[in-house]
């Protein structure tokens, strides 16, 4: 058996070529900013300190501060469109051609790479032994580092890795076309928690100012809307194949993703920026996410996303910010996090079934609930406690605090570890009829008539029965196909749309039941590049139902020890905690930085 795949074998990991150029521009590119870096440290340019300090005074915070702030922000938001788009051309194109074919690839690369380098900017900039607010880390007898930036940096590290991993990963285990490959969710985990980071450097530069500040005007008030806007879509980023409508694994997940990232944002900027902050930061998180959705869709022609919009979240955050729960506030943020995922998700529902392509059931509720609050309610204490770092109140004792982390991130594992269980119905087979239709462009297209054996395979109420048509080209309506089948009889459905069943389409019947998630192939291209033949779409045929994953995922070797796959699984997840750790541990050095007994009233700063 043959591990380690070919190299630049299409399906397994990138050209080597293709390495080589992107290990030279990175290390000359990283040359440059050491060189920059140190010859700032020794006093030798004088450029930086001034870029820096006309930051600081238009943005009015310290210039380690400002400028890196600054950098974070255009990074973020440049990863994020490059995020977007590349999942599109995916599900649009299939797999890559190579690492550099790819134009998202290179937004995404940028973006990555900003964020570290906003990190270390912030690490760099102080001078002459000046300590950049109380929890500054010392690095050498004249050098403090804000703890911001130090987890900013650890966050970009963190996401960068996922570049070289991923590319070990796919020459092991093939390419793992899905968001939620384990070396993918590195990338948009460390973008996405570094939002922490950046609200982290913005405390400690507000600090450093001290309280006789000038005071922030309406364009610097929208600046802190919009970071927790970002940290909204930052928790958001790995429910998107459900925004896509291409989902490989159950919907459970989907609702619990959204209560944990409404848990988190909104009530850390309601105990932040105050009355009003939940819903405001909502909707510039709407706005940003409707921007990226216009340039991504309507004008590069891409595959349509929508997204969840966290209003009936925001309205439940607020109210229970008026009542005497906001003064206990992980108190408040627990409760904010049982409101989230009861009321906030059925009000969030209400959009899903109005716009998105797969809907929820209401079979789904049972164990989304189950699954969603102590998910949200975990979060929303954790999105409280970073609300008191953020304000300067002391947070409960490091071991409540502490654990209360460790407990959320057990609570996590433990609700997706249900998720990813599924069962593949044996002996079930689906019989299809094709008949011929004109479908909406050129190639082939044909309307279904479905009967699964046995009818009882699927409850009266699934979660799906859909087809999925995918990686049919931009250029052929966008590459996508998406047909929710009507039920005619017992286990008998019938297509409502004419699907695409040719050129380089890959078209198949979808089935998702409570646990159950499988497949049928209607149509798969013929891929020489990974040795698969064509699965044609006859006119009539019965065929099995097997685990979608070997239809979505073609790339995968089927062949692999699980052992193997559970030691690449194990270095992620230690990677993970590692960067959750630093997380933490950047909160608490800056509360404990604050003067002793600081227990004053919870004060927003907007409102201070």
């Amino acid at each position: 058996m043959t591990v380690v795949a070919a190299e630049g074998q299409e399906g397994g990991g990138t050209a080597l070529h293709e390495i080589v150029l992107l290990t030279v521009a990175g290390a000359v590119v990283t040359a440059i900013l050491l060189w920059i870096g140190y010859l700032h440290r020794n006093h030798k340019i004088s450029w930086l300190t001034s870029l820096a300090d006309w930051s600081g005074r238009r943005f009015k915070r310290p210039s380690w501060v400002a400028l890196p702030v600054a950098l974070f922000t255009a990074s973020i938001i440049c990863a994020l469109f490059g995020f977007i788009w590349d999942v599109s051309l995916h599900i649009g194109n299939g797999r890559d051609d190579g690492a550099l074919a790819n134009p998202a690839h290179y937004f995404i690369l940028i973006g990555l790479f900003g964020i570290f380098v906003a990190g270390c900017t912030a690490m760099v900039l102080p001078l002459d032994g000046y300590q950049p607010g109380p929890a500054a880390v010392r690095i050498t007898d004249h050098w403090y580092a804000p703890v911001g930036g130090i987890v900013m940096a650890g966050c970009g590290l963190y996401a960068l890795l996922g570049f070289p991993l991923d590319d070990i990963w796919h020459r092991i285990f093939g390419q793992d076309v899905t968001l939620w490959g384990p070396t993918h969710l590195m990338m948009i985990g460390g973008a996405g928690f570094s939002t922490l980071a950046a609200a982290y450097l913005e405390y400690e530069g507000r600090r450093a100012v001290g309280p006789d500040r000038p005071r922030d005007g309406i364009g610097l008030k929208f600046v802190l809307y919009l970071a927790f806007a970002g940290v909204l879509i930052g928790a958001s980023v790995y429910q998107i194949e459900f925004d896509f409508g291409v989902p490989q694994f159950r919907q459970v997940f989907q609702p619990m993703l959204i209560a944990a990232a409404a848990g988190l944002a909104l009530v850390m900027a309601r105990i932040f920026l105050g009355r009003g902050a939940a819903l405001i930061a909502a909707v510039i998180a709407i706005g940003l996410r409707g921007i990226v959705a216009f340039l991504v869709a309507p004008v590069l022609d891409a595959p349509v996303n929508w997204f969840p919009l966290y209003l009936g979240a925001a309205v439940v955050v607020e109210l229970l910010a008026l009542t005497p729960l906001y003064k206990r506030p992980v108190l408040f943020g627990a409760v904010s996090g049982l409101g989230i995922a009861t009321v906030g998700l059925w009000i969030e529902s209400l959009w899903i079934n109005a716009v998105y392509p797969l809907t929820w059931p209401t079979s789904i509720w049972p164990e989304a609930l189950g699954m969603a609050v102590p998910v949200a309610v975990l979060t929303g204490a954790c999105g409280a406690m970073v609300g008191m770092i953020l304000t300067g109140r002391r947070l409960p004792r490091r071991a409540i605090g502490v654990g209360l982390v460790a407990l959320t991130v057990l609570v996590i594992g433990v609700a997706a570890a249900n998720g990813l269980r599924y069962t593949t119905p044996q002996d079930a087979t689906a019989q299809v009829t094709l008949t011929e239709a004109q479908g909406p462009g050129d190639g082939r297209f044909v309307t279904a008539d479905v009967r699964l054996n046995p009818p009882d395979v699927v409850s009266d109420d699934p979660n799906w029965v859909a087809v999925l048509g995918w990686q049919g080209g931009l250029a052929n309506e966008r590459g996508q196909f998406i047909d929710i089948l009507e039920q005619v009889g017992p286990g008998h459905y019938v297509s409502t749309e004419p699907m695409p069943v040719s050129g380089t389409w890959k078209t198949l019947l979808r089935v998702h039941d409570g646990r159950t998630l499988a497949a049928v192939p209607i149509y798969l291209a013929g891929d020489p590049g990974i040795g698969a033949e064509e699965v044609p779409a006859d006119p009539q045929f019965t065929r099995p139902f097997v685990s979608e994953i070997t239809i979505l995922q073609r790339e995968r070797s089927p062949d692999i020890p699980q052992s193997l796959w559970l030691i690449g699984c194990l270095v992620v997840l230690f990677c993970t905690l590692a960067m959750v750790a630093g997380i933490t541990w950047g909160g608490g050095r800056i509360n404990n930085s604050e003067p002793s007994g600081s227990e004053a009233e919870l004060q927003p700063f907007a409102q201070s």
